[in-house]
């Protein structure tokens, strides 16, 4: 996961649009590194994990409502994903964490992928 959590940060700091394809190879390594190892990530692969599945999420949800011949595919992936942020979201809720508390990482975790200005 901790690739594919590097690569997210590149894709979110990118100016242009990956394409269809490269999205759905995205997703599709996405839900298979879930399927294998969602019952063993540790505290922090969850977290990573999450960030991941919500960005593509808010990301196949704002293509699907677009008139290009993937929107369909595109909410599909956005429906699955969906289920996936509920599981990862009720673990860390069940580790005492509240939606105040993801919300604030996530902001930390953006952060992290920004690249760095020169002042």
């Amino acid at each position: 996961m901790q690739a594919l959590y590097e690569q997210i940060q590149v894709y979110l700091n990118m100016d242009e649009e990956i394409s269809f394809k490269e999205f759905s190879s995205y997703y599709k390594q996405v839900l298979d590194q879930l399927g294998e190892q969602s019952e063993s990530l540790d505290e922090e692969m969850v977290w990573k994990s999450l960030f991941i599945v919500e960005n593509v999420m808010s990301n196949a949800e704002g293509r699907s409502r677009g008139k290009g011949p993937e929107a369909k595919k595109y909410a599909k992936m956005a429906q699955r994903l969906e289920l996936w942020a509920k599981n990862l979201a009720s673990r860390l809720g069940e580790a005492g964490y509240s939606e105040e508390d993801i919300s604030e990482r996530f902001n930390e975790m953006l952060e992290e992928g920004t690249p760095a200005t020169k002042a």
